[in-house]
């Protein structure tokens, strides 16, 4: 069965669109109406295994989940409600401070027999997600935050100067007059500034997310969101001051939106930080990038098993987050590495891609872990020894493979063309020099 369920999920990501509009969920998911701290919540159930809770933000429901969702069903039960107000939840005319809005969840949870969760969120969900992760940290497994900045955490009021962000002080009823009737019209607004690409907001999901607010009250509870703002800001600030968060986080933001500010903000209040930034995307990740985000996501949640089913076509890893040296590389200046499946710092299976600029040397060095290693592109001279020598390379083109048996010394370089290498090894990882290197 396990076997069989790693495959589905396999399939469930190689067959993710790059936009394709508002998914059905799959069949399997059944949708519940949930009393929850004294209001009803529309929410979809599915999977098996351990709980994850995905929550949605403004201009979206719980049905931009989808594609994540999906992937998740395969080792995990997931859960995903429409926020109070939002969606096809009910509307109530109070309670949207995110701290009441966390056991709206903590409900949710208690209703179908969960104990524990992962908790990912995006825009004002991140701020629900933070929330829920502060007021009930022992039912908090794993904590996923995206791209929007937390009331009150780090750099906020840096933030709140942001002309981009007048909408957080809009709302009132003259401004649901202004509103009523032209619901797209301000929505719009948000899908297309706050993209990198707006077309990858297709018009069918424009369509639809528009008629769901032009519903009576729910645009009402839109911008209640947003009006509590202050309160979410005192809560917390004494939440953060209680203690830091110990569960590991994972903090995505979008190169064309929050980006590395994410994880920057999200350092302020918890101890174990993880960093992702979606390149070609704005802050609508789940739109913009679905397959890179997904796949971030889902190694992240299922990082305790020994490997994860997963497919990336060559757009998808060019969307992944790049970083400079890192465990288990030369850490040679102006490298770059893509992690593909796995952390090189931890112990199992991890993949990687190396990009190497022309003209790059790298000197003796040797690691750990016997790893092996296929040209990309580009031309890679490569040989074994204690001293680097480039006479004693071999000069690997695309295509060509290699080894790197543990704790044996090698050294490469480029010559007028870059190169792209992939490796796989078992962590651990590290990288030792040898007595002529650096």
């Amino acid at each position: 069965m396990k076997a069989l369920s790693s495959f589905a999920f396999l399939l469930s990501i190689a067959a993710l669109p790059a936009a394709a509009g508002i998914q059905p969920y799959p069949s399997s998911f059944t949708v519940q109406e949930v009393r929850a701290n004294g209001t009803t919540l529309h929410v979809r159930v599915g999977g098996t295994g351990p709980a994850v809770v995905l929550v949605h933000g403004f201009a979206d429901t719980g049905d931009m989940w989808t594609p994540l969702a999906t992937a998740l069903a395969a080792d995990h039960t997931v859960i995903v409600p429409d926020l109070r107000g939002m969606g096809l939840s009910a509307v109530p005319d109070r309670g949207f401070e995110k701290m009441n809005q966390a056991k709206d969840i903590a409900d949710v949870l208690d209703a179908l027999h969960i104990a524990r969760a992962d908790i990912v969120g995006h825009d004002i969900g991140n701020m629900v997600a933070f929330a829920f992760a502060e007021r009930y940290p022992e039912r908090t497994t794993k904590l996923v935050m995206m791209d929007a900045p937390v009331p009150g955490v780090g750099p906020w009021d840096d933030i709140l100067k942001s002309p981009l962000l007048w909408h957080f002080r809009f709302g009132g009823v003259d401004m649901e007059r202004l509103v009523a009737g032209r619901e797209r019209i301000y929505l719009d607004r948000f899908w297309n500034d706050f993209a990198a690409d707006p077309s990858k907001f297709d018009e069918a999901s424009r369509t639809h997310y528009a008629q769901l607010y032009a519903k009576p009250g729910h645009m009402h509870a839109g911008f209640a969101q947003f009006a509590v703002f202050d309160q979410d800001v005192i809560d917390n600030k004494a939440a953060v001051a209680r203690g830091r968060l110990q569960m590991p986080v994972l903090a995505i933001g979008g190169d064309h939106s929050l980006g590395s500010t994410m994880a920057y903000i999200m350092r302020f209040a918890a101890d174990s930080v993880r960093e992702i930034v979606i390149t070609q995307s704005g802050h609508w990740l789940m739109e913009e990038q679905p397959k890179a985000t997904v796949s971030a996501i889902v190694d992240f949640l299922s990082a305790d098993s020994s490997i994860n089913s997963r497919t990336l076509g060559v757009a998808e890893i060019g969307a992944l987050a790049r970083s400079g040296a890192g465990v288990g590389t030369s850490g040679v200046e102006g490298i770059q590495t893509i992690v593909l499946s796995g952390d090189p710092a931890k112990a199992g299976p991890y993949a990687i891609e190396l990009r190497i600029p022309a003209h790059t040397h790298i000197a003796a060095h040797s690691h750990r872990d016997n790893r092996l290693a296929t040209v990309v592109s580009g031309e890679w001279h490569f040989g074994y020894g204690k001293k680097a020598d480039d006479a004693q390379t071999s000069l690997l083109a695309q295509g060509a493979f290699y080894t790197e048996p543990a704790n044996t010394p090698h050294f490469a370089f480029t010559g007028d063309q870059p190169a792209t290498v992939f490796i796989t090894g078992m962590g651990p990882s590290d990288t030792h020099f040898e007595k002529d290197g650096p």
